[in-house]
């Protein structure tokens, strides 16, 4: 590890930690302080922050390295995604940002479900805590396998210990930076410190695929036909299913709590179409980079006989190869801001539902807001430990992690978020059916092995019957339980 690229991540580590500070200094000691930043993020925070919540480890590593592995077909996973986003920016933002606010000031989704439908209040509180805590543990383990791979990937020199990989070794750093700022800033200063992050990811997937192509050495853009069979095509090999299962990826926006919790915390929703304009900016740039860094590093690696033993790591490896010791530094950064967005945002989301709905409905209700502050903490804490258990594994797949939890939340979220802000005829009753199936049949698609193999064919991704069975139980039970109303 060269001396630039330490200073690099160094400065970068002590950033992150100084605005963790800032924001605890200006965040007040109060459940909205502490979980929404006092609702008073300008277009610009929430956007950015809002894109590097979502975009995690899987765009600089699962996504480049599906592209590296397949080609282009595999960048409808990106167009949906790309669709998906905007429509979840037109339906669900405004609405939702008025709607939280107008319902009893509601800090967190479940607790807006259960201001929407009171009669289900408890229920919706308690099933939709369960799965936000169950599916971020496994999406936020997703992160800290990213972070173990960068160590082992980049930093095995640094360490010599006998006491632990250095796998285990990067899941523990970068687990502990993100623990310190998430614990001690808030909400606020995860989203500051999402945004500095969605711009040094700008950058650097702006950089990483001109230079592999143009630069020193370069592949070219001509090279890349050469690297196999339709390997920039859209379509080669694609099926009707592996479409769906691609493209359907879009549907997971509508019901990711800690993307549309942004969208409560803008500070005007007058302001929304400007952040929904930067964010989607920002959004094509960095999916069309991470799609020209696989593309190109497939290439790259071919040309020069680079050994890349896990595809998933072809940014890691191009960083240190083509790049000033400095540089490198700021590009691993990159990738360590799209790890530790995501995982401080989940953390937050879980903690907030721990906090909110669970311990405050349950167990303390008449919780004073600097016990509650201190119960938060100590949530993201505990869902931290249990994510690390989870990426011990070092042969974990981060796309197919997230790929799990994105769809469980997808499924069981999304058609609820939709249909309770544009549906008056949605019921408490349906509201529940809806959450319980979109999570039961994702878990069960899982379990049997469908998204690999259905019925002795192509797989289909577990987001697409469960957001389906989601939405049809919540239409059918809702006009069922209104007519004995």
């Amino acid at each position: 590890m060269e001396t630039g690229t330490i200073i690099s991540l160094g400065a970068y580590f002590v950033l992150m930690l100084a605005i963790g500070v800032y924001a605890w200094r200006k965040t007040a000691l109060t459940s909205e302080g502490y979980l929404l930043g006092g609702r008073d993020l300008s277009p610009s925070v929430t956007a950015l922050s809002a894109g590097a919540a979502d975009m995690s480890g899987w765009l600089l590593l699962g996504l480049p390295g599906a592209l590296y592995t397949a080609g282009l077909v595999e960048a409808w996973i990106g167009i949906g995604l790309f669709v998906g986003a905007l429509v979840n920016w037109i339906v669900v933002a405004p609405r939702l940002r008025q709607q939280t606010e107008e319902l009893d000031n509601a800090l967190t989704i479940p607790e807006f479900l259960a201001n929407r439908f009171p009669d289900k209040a408890t229920a919706l509180r308690l099933v939709s805590a369960v799965v936000i805590v169950v599916f971020f543990t496994v999406y936020t383990a997703s992160g800290m396998v990213a972070g173990g791979k960068l160590f082992e990937t980049s930093f095995a020199a640094l360490f010599d210990t006998a006491w632990a990989s250095d796998y285990l070794i990067g899941i523990w750093l970068t687990a502990g930076v993100v623990l310190v700022y998430t614990i001690i800033g808030g909400f606020l200063a995860v989203s500051l410190t999402d945004f500095v992050q969605g711009m040094i990811m700008f950058v650097a997937l702006v950089a990483m695929p001109l230079v592999i192509m143009f630069g020193p050495g370069g592949s070219g853009i001509t090279e890349l036909g050469e690297v196999q069979a339709g390997f920039t095509s859209l379509t080669y090999g694609l099926t009707g299913l592996g479409f769906l299962s691609a493209v359907t990826w879009g549907l997971g926006y509508f019901g990711q709590p800690h993307i549309i919790v942004r969208f409560m915390a803008i500070r005007d929703v007058r302001e929304i179409p400007t952040a929904r304009n930067i964010a989607m900016g920002w959004m094509a740039v960095c999916l069309a980079g991470a799609i020209g860094a696989g593309l190109a590093g497939r290439a790259y690696a071919m040309r020069h006989a680079l050994p890349v033993r896990d595809p998933e790591t072809i940014f890691i490896i191009l960083a240190e190869v083509l790049f000033d010791p400095l540089v490198t530094g700021l590009l691993l950064a990159a990738l360590l801001a799209a790890v530790m967005s995501t995982i401080s945002s989940q953390l937050l989301v879980s903690a907030s539902s721990l906090t909110e709905d669970i311990y405050r409905l349950l167990a303390r209700r008449e919780a004073s807001e600097k016990e509650a502050v201190m119960i938060g903490r100590l949530s993201v804490l505990a869902v931290a430990l249990a994510a690390i258990f989870l990426a011990r594994d070092p042969d974990s797949q981060v796309l197919g992690l997230v790929s799990n939890a994105w769809a469980g939340f997808g499924a069981a979220f999304g058609p609820l978020i939709i249909l309770s802000l544009t549906w008056r005829g949605m019921t408490g009753a349906g509201a529940v059916a809806g959450l319980v199936t979109g999570a039961v049949v994702v878990a069960a698609w899982i379990l049997l092995g469908w998204n690999a193999s259905f019925l002795g064919g192509e797989g289909i991704y577990e987001i697409l019957p469960g957001f389906i069975a989601a939405w049809l139980a919540i239409w059918l039970v809702s006009k069922a339980t209104r007519k004995r109303a």
